[in-house]
């Protein structure tokens, strides 16, 4: 699918909000029910926030999913986006396949993000596409040490490649490719995940 006029794209990754099958890290401190809604809470968050960024940028928005149908996503957060079923892999899979699907439909700024960080705001969104114009790679800094933002003007698949997923050199590590490869790179604010019991 080619977009006209619309050359940036924001993609959210998320999953669909089934007890016992969703933020499964904080189940023994919310129980299987509440660990779900609050992955539906923060994933409507993050929405309102990117729907939001759409008043001030001709934004393409677009979710990609894990767990779930499409019939479901639709009935919970809107008919009025295009939602894609997340590819198998780790992370890096899922991402490198998401970024790939964009850029082939002829955007040329990309933004991908995850509804774990409840200070993500449309402002912060803004400056990710506004510093995209001059940079090869946007990364929003979470605490944990990994992103909760990333943003490229081209795939760029090697940067998702030998990761330690989950950990907290995934940041660290991101960069040091990127620097191999003499990237220009930009910072947003350092911010807040929400994945573990602590985080609470």
């Amino acid at each position: 699918m080619t977009y006209a006029g619309q050359k940036e794209c924001l993609i959210i990754f998320t999953r669909y909000p089934e007890p016992g099958k969703t933020k499964t890290r904080l189940i023994p401190v919310l129980g299987a029910k509440d660990a779900a809604t609050l992955q539906r809470q923060m994933t409507e968050n993050t929405l309102a926030q990117a729907r939001k960024l759409q008043h001030y940028c001709s934004t393409h928005l677009e979710v990609y999913f894990s767990g779930g149908n499409q019939e479901l996503m639709q009935s919970w957060l809107g008919s009025d986006i295009i939602y894609h079923q997340q590819c198998e892999g780790d992370l890096g899979m899922r991402i490198v396949s998401a970024f790939d699907q964009c850029f082939t439909d002829g955007m040329s700024r990309v933004v991908i993000i995850g509804t774990d960080c409840p200070d993500l705001d449309n402002q912060v969104m803004v400056k990710a596409f506004q510093l995209l114009e001059y940079h090869d790679l946007v990364l929003g800094p979470a605490e944990d040490g990994g992103y909760y933002l990333i943003g490229l003007r081209q795939l760029i698949p090697e940067l998702f490649v030998g990761i330690d997923w989950g950990t907290s050199q995934v940041r660290q590590q991101t960069v040091e490719i990127a620097t191999k490869r003499e990237l220009a790179i930009a910072y947003l604010p350092l911010l807040r995940d929400i994945d573990r019991p602590e985080d609470l």
